[in-house]
């Protein structure tokens, strides 16, 4: 599964919000440096779909607020 996702570091809580279309919009704690954001990223999109850190991967926008996110729900 591929989402598109918006990027809102350094926000003052970590909170979710997906729209119809099914992208999502993230907001972090961390801020954008030495990879912090998309470390949290991935642990709450994990959190969120239930599954490993393992399956998720950055496929594009790995040092912009747009991303592709490719998730492996098979497990």
């Amino acid at each position: 599964m591929q989402k598109r996702v918006k990027v809102k570091p350094n926000s003052k809580q970590q909170k979710i919000e997906e729209h119809t279309d099914g992208s999502l919009t993230v907001r972090l704690k961390s801020p954008p440096v030495d990879g912090k954001a998309n470390e949290e990223l991935i642990k709450l999109l994990a959190e969120k779909f239930d599954v490993p850190k393992s399956h998720i991967r950055i496929k594009s926008g790995l040092s912009s607020r747009q991303k592709l996110i490719e998730i492996d729900t098979d497990i």
